[in-house]
C-alpha cells in the first residue's frame, strides 16, 4: 500500500526523514519495502520556465508554423518554432529549455535544439497536457502578464516534493490499511522512543443537518451481513474537477482523479480505512435504500458493464426496484454519480468480512472496497467518516445537507476484554518489561484499561483491531512498540537432552535417499498439496469421492488436496517438455490426503480424513542422449525397477523377504506392487497409462513409482543392520534354459528357487527372453542364472548336481517348466 510522507505528517506530528520513517514502520511489524520520491507532476517541471514572446513572424516554408523569440530571463532572446495557433507577442508562457524531460504516461521525451523546416528551434512553447497540469491541447499556456521571464515553472505552479512509502500489509493488520491507521501506529512507536508528539484527526463539529429537503429512508433486512449501514443526503451539488490538492494527493499514491464527489470517497478510504460509496440520488426510487439479498441468479451489470449473476448469499444494495450495488464489492453500471448529478446519497457502512470476501471471490472482483471489508474495518468510525465526507463534498461541491443521518446499527461494536498477566508478558517475551512501559504502550495503542492488579492488567481493546483478542496477542503487540532489538541476546542457553525419536529417523533416511537419488541423476521437485479435482474425474483408483476438497477454494484448479504425488510430476513434467527439456529424472516427498465418507463421525470431526507421507519418483525421455560414447537410448521401466529396489535395500529391506506382483489399475499401462509378507503396501512403479499422458500434452513415456514412506517406516523399524566375514570359498554358477508357459513370471521362479534351497543358493537372475520361432505355441524361453555358495566349505560337483536337480524338479512340478 501506497503511504504519501506529507500527508502521514497531517495526523502524527514527527521530524523524521523518510527513510527514518520507513525504518521505524519496519520495526514495529509494518515493513515498508521502499521510499520513492515523487512530485504531484511527473518530472517535477525540472527545465521548465516561464518566459516572454518578443517576436512572433510566419515561416516563411509553412502555413501554421511560427518563428518566435522569446525571454527566458537570461539576457539573451531564445528562438523557438511554435505550432500553436494562440501564440502571439507579449504573452507569458512556459517554455521547455534544452534537455528538459516531458512524458507522456511512461514515455519521456527530451528536449533537443532541431531545425523544423530549415529554421533552427531552440526549446518548446508548452500546452497543458505536454508538462501535465491540465488536459487541454488547443494552445499554449498563456499567463497573466505578472508573471516573470525566468520564473522556474516548478516555482511559479507551487510543485512541490513528497515521498511515497511502500508498507506492506500483512492479512491481518486491516487497522492499518490507511493512512490514519499507519499514524496511529507510528505514534505509539514515537511515544515508545521519547518524541513529542500528537495524534490529529479532522474536526467534525461543523457537520449540521441544514435542511430536510431530500430525506432517504434505509432499511438493512439482513442485519447479518450488514451489522451496520449510515447514510446522508446532501442537495445541491456541483460534480466538477476536484481542486489541485485532493488531486495533487490522490495522485501521489497513484489513484487517478475522476470528480470532485468520488475523489473525496477515495481520499476517505485512503485517509481512514472506511470504504464509501456515493449513489446519484436522483437514481435512488422511491427515495429508499435496502440492504438484502437478491433471488439466485438474478442478473445484475457491474460498473465495468459485465453482467453478473447474483448468487442467494451475494448483499445488495438496493432501491424500491433493483438492486443497485453489489455491497462492499463494486458498484453498479447506473448507481454513481456523473456530472449532470446534483444530489447525491453517501453510503457509510460496516459489511460482515465473511460476506464480503465470499461475494468477491465469486465473482472474481478485487476492489480497494472489497480489500479492506474483507479484513474487516472499524464498525465505529462509520458515522465519523460520513460526516467527514458530507462536510468535504459542501466545502469542495457546494449543497446543503438534507437529511438526518440514517444509522442503522444491529448492535454496537463491543471491545474485546483481554486478561493481560505481567508475568506472562516477560516469560513470552524473554525479558522483564517495566510495568509503567506495558501500561504506556497499550494506552498508545489506544487500548483502554479497565482494571489493574499486582498481577496485570484487564483491557478494552478496540474492535478495529481484529487481530488482538487475546493476550499472546496483546503482548505481540507490546513486543514490536516496544523494539524487538531492544530484547537482549542471552548469555546463556538453556536447552535439555533429548532423545531421537521416529520422525528423527525418517528425516536423516529421507536425507540419505535423497541424496542417493541426486546423485542419480535425480532432480527434486515441489508441488503445491492443493490440485484440481477434475483429474481424477473417472479414475477409480484414486475416486473423486475420496477427495479432501476445499470450502472456499481460491480456483477451479486449487480446489481440493492431492491424493497422489503423480499428478503434480506430470505438470512439471509438461512445463518441462514444453521449454525443450524432456530427458527427465524428478523425485518428490509429499503428504497425500484421503477422505473416507463411511468413516464420518461428528464426535471426532477428523476422523473420515486420513493423512499419509509419500515419495513419488518419475522418469521420461531418453537415458542416454547426445554421447560421443554410447549410442542413444530411451529410460525404461526396468531403470525405475532398479531405482525403486536400491531405495528398498538403503533402508535396509532384504527384497527376498518382500512380495512382488502385477497390478492392474487405471493409471497405470503395466505395473507391480510391492508388499510386505504381511500384506502391506510399500511401493508401486510402472507405465503410466496413455490417456493420462495425453490430459497433460505429454508426448513420451513416463514411468512412475509411488512409495509409502508412513509404511516402509514401520517395515524398517525391526531391521537390524548386521554384517559378516567375507566367504573364503567360491560361489559357483548354474544356469539353466526354462521352457515355459507365457504367463508365468520371473518372480514365480525366483520364489519356488529360494523355497527350494534356503542354505546354498545366493541369486537367482534372468538374463534373457525369448519368444518367437521354433518354440511352442504359448510358450517363452527364460535363460536364469543360479548363484550357489557355502561359506564353510568349496563345493563340489555332487552337492551342486543334487541342488541343481532339486531345482529342476520343483520348476517342472509346479510350473510346468522344460529344460531345452
Amino acid at each position: 500500500m501506497n503511504i504519501s510522507y506529507n500527508w502521514l505528517k497531517e495526523y502524527v506530528d514527527f521530524d523524521l526523514t523518510p527513510d527514518e520513517v520507513a525504518a521505524a514502520l519496519t520495526s514495529i511489524g509494518l515493513e515498508t519495502g521502499g521510499v520513492e520520491e515523487v512530485q504531484t507532476i511527473k518530472g517535477g517541471l525540472e527545465g521548465l520556465v516561464i518566459g516572454e514572446v518578443l517576436t512572433c513572424i510566419e515561416h516563411p516554408n509553412s502555413d501554421h508554423l511560427h518563428i518566435t523569440t522569446v525571454n527566458l530571463g537570461d539576457g539573451e532572446p531564445t528562438q523557438i518554432v511554435c505550432g500553436a495557433s494562440n501564440v502571439a507577442a507579449g504573452q507569458k508562457v512556459v517554455v521547455a529549455t534544452l534537455g528538459a524531460k516531458l512524458y507522456d504516461g511512461d514515455d519521456c521525451f527530451t528536449i533537443k535544439k532541431s531545425k523544423i523546416r530549415g529554421v533552427e528551434s531552440i526549446g518548446m512553447i508548452c500546452a497543458e497536457d505536454e508538462i501535465g497540469i491540465g488536459t487541454s491541447h488547443d494552445g499554449i499556456i498563456v499567463l497573466p502578464a505578472e508573471a516573470v521571464p525566468g520564473t522556474p515553472a516548478k516555482d511559479y505552479y507551487n510543485i512541490k516534493s513528497d515521498y511515497v512509502l511502500e508498507v506492506d500489509i500483512t492479512p491481518n493488520r486491516a487497522d492499518a490499511c490507511s493512512h490514519y491507521g499507519v499514524a496511529r501506529d507510528l505514534y505509539a512507536y514515537l511515544l515508545q522512543n521519547g518524541y513529542k508528539t500528537s495524534l490529529i484527526r479532522p474536526s467534525i463539529d461543523a457537520f449540521a443537518v441544514e435542511n430536510h429537503d431530500l430525506d432517504i429512508q434505509v432499511t438493512v433486512e439482513n442485519s447479518e451481513a450488514c451489522p451496520r449501514y449510515a447514510g446522508v443526503s446532501v442537495k445541491g451539488v456541483t460534480v466538477k474537477e476536484s481542486p489541485a490538492w485532493l488531486q495533487d494527493k490522490l495522485r501521489i499514491i497513484g489513484i487517478r482523479p475522476i470528480n470532485n464527489v468520488v475523489d473525496i470517497t477515495n481520499y476517505i478510504v485512503h485517509a481512514f480505512g472506511q470504504p464509501l460509496h456515493c449513489f446519484d440520488a436522483a437514481k435512488i426510487k422511491g427515495n429508499s435504500v435496502v440492504v438484502k439479498t437478491m433471488p439466485e441468479g438474478t442478473p445484475f451489470i457491474t460498473l465495468d458493464g459485465v453482467e453478473r449473476k447474483l448468487a442467494d448469499r451475494d448483499l445488495m444494495i438496493c432501491h424500491k426496484e433493483e438492486a443497485m450495488c453489489i455491497a462492499g464489492v463494486f458498484g453498479g453500471l447506473d448507481s454513481g454519480s456523473t456530472e449532470t448529478t446534483t444530489d447525491v446519497f453517501l453510503e457509510s457502512a460496516y459489511f460482515h468480512p465473511t460476506w464480503v470476501r465470499k461475494t468477491a471471490r465469486r465473482h472474481g472482483l478485487n476492489t480497494d472496497a472489497s480489500f479492506r471489508f474483507e479484513r474487516g474495518i472499524d464498525p465505529n468510525a462509520t458515522l465519523y467518516c460520513l460526516k467527514l465526507a458530507a462536510l468535504m463534498v459542501k466545502e469542495i461541491a457546494g449543497g446543503t445537507v438534507a437529511c438526518d443521518i440514517k444509522d442503522v446499527c444491529a448492535a454496537p461494536a463491543e471491545y474485546f476484554i483481554v486478561e493481560l498477566t505481567y508475568e506472562k508478558v516477560n516469560t513470552l517475551i524473554g525479558k522483564v518489561i517495566p510495568v509503567e512501559t506495558i501500561k504506556n504502550i497499550v494506552a498508545s495503542l489506544e487500548m483502554k484499561i479497565t482494571d489493574e492488579t499486582t498481577e496485570g492488567l484487564t483491557l478494552a481493546v478496540p474492535p478495529y483491531r481484529v487481530d488482538v483478542q487475546r493476550d499472546v496477542d496483546v503482548i505481540e503487540d507490546i513486543l514490536r512498540i516496544y523494539g524487538y532489538n531492544n530484547v537482549e541476546i542471552p548469555n546463556t542457553l538453556k536447552s535439555s537432552l533429548t532423545t531421537k525419536g521416529e520422525a528423527d529417523k525418517s528425516n536423516k533416511l529421507q536425507n540419505l535417499v535423497s541424496e542417493q537419488l541426486v546423485g542419480c541423476g535425480f532432480n527434486e521437485i515441489l508441488n503445491n498439496s492443493l490440485t484440481r479435482a477434475a483429474y481424477y474425474d473417472g479414475l477409480e483408483t484414486y475416486a473423486s469421492a475420496n477427495l479432501v476438497m476445499l470450502m472456499n477454494p481460491l480456483s477451479a484448479d486449487l480446489n481440493c488436496m492431492r491424493q497422489t504425488l503423480l499428478f503434480g510430476g506430470l505438470e512439471s513434467i509438461a512445463h518441462n517438455a514444453n521449454r525443450k527439456n524432456a530427458d527427465l529424472k524428478f523425485f518428490e516427498f509429499g503428504n497425500c490426503y484421503y477422505f473416507n465418507a463411511d468413516k464420518k463421525n461428528p464426535e471426532k470431526v477428523l476422523a473420515a480424513y486420513n493423512e499419509d507421507y509419500h515419495l513419488g519418483l518419475w522418469i521420461s525421455g531418453k537415458k542416454v542422449s547426445n554421447s560421443w560414447a554410447h549410442a542413444d537410448e530411451d529410460s525404461s521401466v526396468y531403470e525405475l525397477k532398479a531405482y525403486v529396489e536400491n531405495i528398498l535395500q538403503r533402508l535396509g529391506l532384504d527384497l527376498q523377504n518382500l512380495v512382488i506382483g502385477n497390478l492392474t489399475d487405471d493409471i497405470f499401462a503395466a505395473a507391480l506392487s510391492v508388499h510386505t509378507k504381511g500384506g502391506k503396501k510399500l511401493a508401486i512403479f510402472g507405465v503410466v497409462a496413455k490417456k493420462l499422458l495425453k490430459a497433460f500434452d505429454i508426448d513420451n513415456e513416463v514411468y512412475y513409482a509411488d512409495l509409502n514412506w508412513k509404511e516402509l517406516m514401520k517395515a524398517i523399524k525391526s531391521v537390524k543392520v548386521s554384517y559378516q566375514e567375507l566367504s573364503k570359498f567360491p560361489a559357483v554358477k548354474r544356469d539353466l534354459a526354462l521352457l515355459i508357459d507365457r504367463n508365468i513370471t520371473f518372480a514365480e521362479i525366483e520364489k519356488i528357487a529360494y523355497e527350494t534351497e534356503k542354505k546354498l543358493l545366493r541369486d537367482v537372475s534372468l538374463f534373457d527372453v525369448y519368444e518367437g520361432k521354433n518354440l511352442e505355441v504359448g510358450k517363452k524361453s527364460y535363460a536364469v542364472s543360479f548363484l550357489l555358495q557355502d561359506e564353510t566349505q568349496t563345493l563340489n560337483e555332487k552337492t551342486i548336481d543334487k541342488v541343481m536337480s532339486k531345482l529342476v524338479k520343483n520348476l517342472e512340478d509346479k510350473l510346468g517348466a522344460k529344460l531345452r
